[in-house]
């Protein structure tokens, strides 16, 4: 009960700051219902910071305007089409949108938009009843046509109508299901689990640039495990991101080989923690390049003698099918290259520490990693996950030993910006060439030493490429 008194003070509160309460005076006055509803409803009472603020109304669009309009340092109208109109009220940005009654065909991806004359009915076509909680303005009434506040109190998460209805209507709620699972820490309920299960397939009726927003939304998430298990139990993952269940590779105990969707899974969840310690906000190249670091390992398992099982070059397959299915999901080509480069190169510790950190290996994995070297020093500490504290402890000192002649090498050399000694102007001056592939060969000759012996300076650069110019007999 104090939970609940509570989260009325804190609507109450809300209700009472001065954008809230401007809109709610100005809807009233002009003879129209206004409501608080969905997400800022709900997380008053879960305890979580009030962001967005979404209301709904009977008043049509044009109306919307004429009525904040006045009152609004601006507006847009973006969203008209689908009843929703924007306002910057006080300093806040506020959505106000007309009650819906959509019209859903089964073949389109996206509703015919149809608007509703009572807030009861808004309600019942939303996603989740947690999601179908308003409250009333300016009489602060709480609405609940659908058993949301049980459902909060008890953390399920359950649709307004028959879910098989729901989701059929719109298949992208069992995107955001799962989302919600990990993002409220609520178990989803027992029908609509089996209608997910169900109507899996029509995933493909959505278009991918939205299944792939919710996707990230569900891996920005503080604790996305239940999120990404419900993925692969209801067979969603088959179909969106097929590498993923692909991971769960049958155990066997006998060659004793690690569970590797469990490690990928707790490799995302160390990568997460990891931001944390060190203060990093939410890395989305990151925790993609952990789920998806070993997706190369099914189609490179091999067993060998004495009851072994490899998987050489699972690091430069799994970055060819990250690099395959990040860009059939249309993320943009930034990420892509981000990580799959991750993913190819989060291997690297484990061949350089067999043969010892010299200052060119060290060198050259600075200059391999380029802009993603922070990030995968974490991705690689965040793929220890092995329950032999001997082996643990010698992982994490590696790591640590590098990351320290990474620190010392960049204090001595600028290691960020490794060049050659010479710019191309200048080998081209000293050899007396014009732009062509000799002076690009040249360039990387110069880069290797650089990489091999550390700067070198101007003279000795020269004297070292003249030396390499005559020896292919270009003098």
């Amino acid at each position: 009960m104090q939970h609940v008194q509570t989260a009325m003070t804190r609507l109450r509160d809300l209700a009472a700051s001065e954008p809230v309460a401007t809109l709610a005076a100005a809807f009233s006055d002009a003879g129209h219902d206004l409501a608080l509803v969905g997400g800022p409803v709900r997380d008053a009472f879960l305890g979580k910071p009030v962001t967005d603020l979404d209301f709904t109304t009977d008043a049509h669009p044009d109306r919307i305007i004429e009525i904040v309009g006045p009152i609004a340092s601006a507006h847009w109208d973006i969203g008209r089409e689908f009843g929703t109109i924007g306002a910057r009220i006080h300093g806040e940005q506020v959505e106000i949108t007309t009650y819906r009654a959509d019209v859903y065909d089964g073949k389109s991806r996206k509703p015919v938009v149809s608007f509703g004359d009572s807030l009861a009915g808004d309600l019942h076509r939303r996603d989740f009843t947690v999601n179908a909680l308003a409250l009333a303005l300016p009489r602060l009434e709480l609405i609940d046509p659908t058993g949301g506040f049980d459902d909060l109190l008890n953390g399920v998460l359950r649709t307004p109508i028959d879910a098989e209805v729901s989701f059929g209507d719109d298949p992208l709620r069992m995107m955001r299901a799962l989302r919600f699972t990990s993002q409220l820490g609520f178990h989803l309920d027992g029908d609509a689990f089996s209608a997910v299960v169900d109507l899996a397939p029509r995933i493909h009726n959505i278009s991918l640039e939205r299944v792939r927003d919710e996707l990230v939304k569900l891996l920005l998430t503080d604790s996305p495990r239940a999120g990404i298990e419900l993925f692969v139990e209801t067979g969603l993952a088959e179909l969106v991101l097929p590498e993923l269940p692909a991971l769960q590779l049958e155990r066997d105990d006998a060659h004793q080989h690690k569970d590797v969707y469990e490690h990928s899974i707790k490799v995302l969840e160390n990568a997460i923690a990891l931001e944390g310690e060190r203060g990093r906000d939410a890395d989305l190249q990151l925790r993609l390049a952990a789920l998806l670091h070993d997706i190369g390992k099914p189609a490179t398992r091999k067993f060998v003698a004495g009851g072994r099982v490899t998987f050489h070059g699972h690091d430069w397959k799994g970055a060819r099918l990250a690099r395959k299915r990040l860009d059939k999901l249309r993320f943009d080509n930034d990420t892509i290259k981000a990580v799959s480069r991750l993913i190819e190169l989060h291997m690297r510790l484990y061949n350089y520490e067999q043969a010892g950190w010299t200052d060119s290996a060290v060198r050259r994995f600075a200059r391999d990693a380029g802009p993603q070297l922070d990030q995968l020093l974490l991705l690689i500490r965040a793929d220890i996950t092995t329950r032999n504290r001997r082996k643990m402890d010698r992982l994490q000192f590696a790591i640590d030993d590098l990351e320290d002649r990474l620190a010392q090498l960049r204090e001595q050399e600028e290691l960020d910006a490794i060049r050659p000694d010479l710019d191309g102007d200048e080998i081209m001056r000293i050899l007396d060439l014009k732009p062509s592939r000799a002076v690009g060969e040249a360039r990387n000759y110069l880069l290797e030493l650089r990489l091999d012996e550390g700067p070198l300076g101007p003279e000795e650069a020269e004297r070292r490429l003249r030396a390499w110019w005559h020896e292919r007999g270009e003098a």
